[in-house]
């Protein structure tokens, strides 16, 4: 009854565990070439890695036979014992990687050693070497992955979108770069140079994947104990975002995830943030590897600490400190460049008192016959006042306009109340209905508003008027947020967005009518949180995210006071929505009370 399986099926089970997605892809074989020992390494992309995905390196190459035996289930060169799994220190050890992606794709290796004059290429399908012949090529590796998933329809069927393939293949681009920063890494997504990362810093490298103004964001987080050592950067309080897309942790060089050191950090800035803003931070654990377990999950995400607790405290107290070191010395970041030229003085060199010129005939209590005098006496502070509104030359009709206002009465008339609407605390709006009072809550409604309203122009096709801006107001952006909104490009241009590409910046040159003022920041941010964000509910399509985006930063935070036709107006077109009482989280955004509860019998 128990029988061995073959190896195609075999490697085919790995792979589901392995290889998930293209993503998977990329991360394994980008881990590969930085364990060669490359100081360079290109990532290339089509189709968010459906055709094609490919990864070339400079570093040690393989021989022959070494070529072959890489794409055997556990062939390492890694371990040899198991007491080598005490001491890892590289990112591949189990030798499952490129036999699981051999058996969902088709594969080129174009490999050679530094010593020799000719390399090997190697065609591999399904787990099956079709061809193996020399080849010239450049010392080092080249791993072509094409077709992924080819022999296996209905994964190929589940993969996502390709903006949202692309987006996790970016997350694994950033995490083997951000660790690696004395390699070059350049990412190229169909033809077009995404990422040129030369060698450098860790500062250098965050500032070319997330863009320039994260350098003036970052707090320096430096600590060293017996147990570990922790350095990297977390960001400052007013620089966290809506979204947890900036947080890294790295043990040894390998990036890892952890909700319960991520709550460390969370903590230290429990009074500096509040509960719905999220702090970046890119944090590197240096510690011995007998006392971490990096083999308890298939995509090594995951890492057990032997002490965790005490891991725990050490991060909460090293992010404390930096916290509380920038509030007392904020970092600056000087621009030398035209700055003036200010001369050091050499030793010994006499330096002359500054002189102080008196006049000596100035009385400051001497009336010059103009302007405001002392009265020699006053008899009351009323007098004080006297004459004010005269010298001060303000208009008698002005005067009258700042007084202020009787306070706002309502009149009733046989008991009922003439006044239809009344607005309390800036925020709700109350008015009486059939079976009682009913509280409409302002900025809730018209999130629900715009929502639907935004929603509808997409479904119709309905002609959107432009409003152009005098000025084009530019954002600037990360290359992978800049590729999240190329995504919905077209959209935005359908709801009477006009945008251009510059770089890694989006120009907004159109608005639609009645968002001309409209914060062209926030509407970004709003989208890309949106986008990046699953919410669960695959019901949810991108014209949805997107409308729900727009309604969000132009919905009203803190209205004022509304006149009442102004009142009326926000009720009528809350009730015209298919989903009055509910706002897009799922919050109501009226209240009835019935009439019999507003007083108790």
């Amino acid at each position: 009854m128990i029988k061995l399986l073959p190896d195609n099926v075999a490697n085919q089970i790995a792979a589901g565990e392995v290889v998930q997605r293209p993503a998977s892809v990329v991360k394994e074989l980008m881990e590969n070439a930085v364990d060669a020992g490359s100081t360079q390494v290109n990532l290339v992309i089509k189709d968010a890695g459906r055709t094609l995905i490919q990864v070339t390196d400079n570093g040690s190459g393989m021989s022959d036979t070494d070529a072959r035996m890489a794409f055997e289930r556990h062939a390492t060169s890694k371990i040899a014992d198991i007491r080598d799994l005490d001491s890892i220190k590289t990112f591949g050890f189990r030798g499952e990687a490129l036999a699981s992606i051999a058996a969902v794709a088709e594969i080129e290796l174009k490999t050679r050693l530094k010593n020799e004059d000719l390399g090997i290429r190697l065609l591999i399908s399904a787990s099956k070497v079709m061809s193996s012949e020399p080849v010239q090529c450049a010392t080092g590796a080249s791993f072509s992955v094409k077709n992924l998933f080819y022999n296996i329809p209905a994964r190929r069927k589940f993969l996502k979108t390709d903006a949202s393939e692309l987006k996790q293949i970016i997350n694994e681009f950033q995490r083997v770069a951000i660790c690696n920063t004395n390699i070059e890494f350049n990412f190229y997504n169909n033809g077009m140079l995404l990422y040129n990362l030369p060698a450098g810093n860790l500062k250098q490298r965050l500032s070319g994947i997330f863009g320039k103004n994260i350098a003036v964001a970052l707090i320096d987080v430096n600590i060293e104990t017996s147990i570990v050592q922790v350095c990297g950067f977390v960001g400052k309080a007013d620089k966290a975002k809506k979204s947890q897309g900036e947080q890294f942790f790295f043990v040894n060089n390998r990036f890892f995830r952890s909700p319960y050191l991520q709550k460390a950090v969370y903590k230290a800035y429990e009074q500096l943030l509040p509960s719905d803003m999220h702090p970046s931070f890119f944090l590197f654990f240096d510690i011995n590897p007998a006392n971490i377990d990096i083999n308890i999950h298939p995509q090594k995400t995951e890492v057990k600490f032997e002490d965790e607790q005490a891991i725990w405290k050490i991060l909460n107290a090293a992010v404390r400190e930096s916290l509380s070191k920038y509030a007392v010395a904020p970092s600056i970041i000087f621009d030398m460049e035209g700055a003036p030229d200010i001369p050091v003085l050499e030793r010994n060199t006499q330096v002359a008192t500054p002189g102080i010129t008196v006049d000596e005939n100035y009385n400051p209590f001497k009336s010059s016959g103009s302007g405001y005098s002392r009265p020699d006496k006053i008899d009351g502070w009323e007098q004080l006042y006297t004459d004010f509104n005269k010298q001060s030359g303000m208009p008698e009709a002005l005067i009258s306009e700042l007084e202020p206002e009787p306070e706002q009465k309502i009149a009733f008339d046989n008991g009922m109340i003439k006044k239809r609407f009344l607005q309390i605390k800036d925020r709700y709006i109350a008015t009486p209905v059939k079976s009682g009072l009913m509280l409409v809550d302002i900025c809730r409604a018209h999130q629900r508003i715009l929502f639907e309203e935004f929603l509808m122009l997409f479904q119709t096709n309905a002609v959107v008027v432009s409003q152009k801006q005098l000025f084009p107001e530019m954002v600037e952006l990360s290359p992978s947020d800049c590729m999240l909104i190329q995504s919905v490009w077209d959209d935005l241009e359908k709801m009477g967005f006009e945008i251009r590409n510059f770089n890694d910046s989006i120009m907004f040159y159109a608005l639609p009518a009645g968002l001309e003022k409209a914060n062209a920041k926030n509407i970004i941010d709003e989208i890309l949180i949106n986008i990046k964000e699953d919410y669960g509910n695959s019901s949810w399509n991108t014209q949805e995210k997107l409308a729900l985006s727009l309604a969000k930063s132009e919905s009203v935070k803190k209205c004022g006071i509304l006149t009442d036709v102004e009142m009326e107006h926000l009720v009528n077109r809350l009730f015209a929505c298919k989903m009055p009482d509910i706002d897009t989280e799922g919050k109501p955004t009226i209240s009835i009370i019935e009439i019999n509860k507003i007083f108790a019998e």
